[in-house]
């Protein structure tokens, strides 16, 4: 039988030692617990291994990893998710090529890994694994709760996920445990095709009270694609993230590196982020970095149509930074959110950092007295991933041992 890593027995000795404590206390000791976990399992993987197509589909893979497919003990990826124990070990689940049609929602504690099969690790544009859901909210198509429609769901409980209404939305109750503490998928796409235009808040995908990292992936729709909420923390490496309307929105924290941003049509912005009061200061918002934000296909008419954002209360934040504009970006950049419902003040961030391409226009976007251009000084405490992610409940930076640093090896 394969001995435990040491950093993982460290783990449960320092779980046991305090679990008598009290409950704030216990939010950390778990968080610890699954990182110490994590870095005990991501240590050994070699995830190109797991994922190349073989006659034996799980050789090359981590002891227990759980094979998902045609004709397999598991046929959904969700019936595998749910077969897992609530507790802190890692995990890992080889997805096989094809299409499924699946809500999946993930509320374990513990790490999940999400493999899909491909021949390309290093290739979003040839992923062959495909999570399809069909729905939508809101504009008289329904009064559920934008939670409802979201193809992927990472969060502790149904209401820690829910978007709700007002200037801070729906509140989760205190008692809430964090989340997954570290959720990854690699080599997967996520479809919301409720219908081919901007009908209502589609999500496909939505992060709570967790830490996750998406790698390689494909996230679509045309309203409300992307949904970081409360303690949600997010990091998008080398992924297509399609959308039409706000289709990055939440409370939380996201950050998307060296990925494509592409535009399926023009409303709202890219970006709609709402800020939340704290003890401590935080970096909740999107960060755009090194990414290459363009119309999806030549023939849509969309030059100068497409803002950057708007701010979906005052304390919005979101920089594009280092980013290529494609010609859909609109002059000025981003907007206010409505001509007598502005949202703009001192509190509100909508920023660029040496951003370049036929969409910039510096001018214009300094004439707007609505976008930013930041100079290396007012860039600096934004420009890490140690500097904008956070312990969840104490506000303390540095929250990144959840993020795979190379995820091309």
């Amino acid at each position: 039988m394969q001995a435990k890593p040491k950093s993982a027995k460290t783990a449960r000795i320092l779980f046991r030692a305090v679990r008598k404590l009290q409950p704030f206390t216990m939010h950390w000791t778990t968080l610890l617990l699954g990182l110490f976990e994590a870095c005990a399992a991501i240590s050994t993987v070699n995830r190109k291994a797991c994922q190349y197509p073989t006659k034996k589909p799980l050789d090359g893979c981590p002891q227990n990893t759980i094979l998902v497919g045609p004709g397999r003990n598991f046929s959904t990826i969700q019936s595998a998710v749910l077969s897992l124990p609530n507790d802190t070990i890692p995990h890992h689940i080889l997805i096989l090529p094809g299409n499924y049609t699946e809500q999946v929602n993930v509320t374990r504690p513990g790490p999940v890994y999400l493999f899909g099969q491909t021949n390309a690790p290093n290739d979003q544009r040839k992923n062959t694994v495909n999570v399809i859901w069909r729905n939508a909210t809101g504009a008289g198509l329904s009064t559920l709760d934008n939670a409802y429609t979201s193809v992927l769901t990472v969060a502790p409980t149904f209401n820690a996920s829910k978007t709700g209404t007002g200037p801070t939305g729906d509140p989760v109750p205190a008692d809430t445990p964090f989340g997954n503490t570290d959720f990854r998928a690699y080599n997967i796409d996520f479809s919301n095709l409720y219908a081919p235009y901007s009908a209502g808040p589609a999500l496909a995908v939505s992060v709570s009270y967790a830490n996750t990292g998406f790698y390689y992936c494909g996230f679509y729709s045309y309203q409300d694609t992307v949904y970081v909420g409360k303690l949600g923390n997010a990091y998008f490496y080398k992924n297509e993230i399609a959308g039409q309307t706000d289709f990055f929105y939440g409370f939380g924290t996201a950050w998307i590196q060296s990925s494509l941003v592409s535009l399926r049509n023009c409303g709202g912005g890219i970006t709609a982020w709402k800020g939340t009061n704290t003890t401590f200061v935080n970096k909740y918002g999107v960060y755009i970095h090194d990414s290459d934000v363009k119309k999806a296909n030549s023939s849509l008419s969309i030059t100068g149509q497409c803002a950057l954002g708007r701010p979906w209360n005052a304390q919005h934040r979101s920089i594009f930074a280092n980013c290529y504009l494609d010609d859909s970006i609109q002059p000025n950049g981003y907007i206010k959110w409505g001509t007598t419902d502005p949202r703009v003040n001192f509190n509100t961030t909508m920023a660029e950092y040496k951003d370049y391409g036929p969409g910039w226009n510096e001018t214009a976007r300094l004439a707007s007295n609505v976008s930013i251009v930041m100079d290396k000084k007012q860039y600096e405490p934004y420009s890490t991933l140690e500097k904008v992610f956070q312990y969840p409940f104490s506000g303390e930076l540095g929250n990144t041992a959840w993020i795979d640093r190379h995820p091309e090896r």
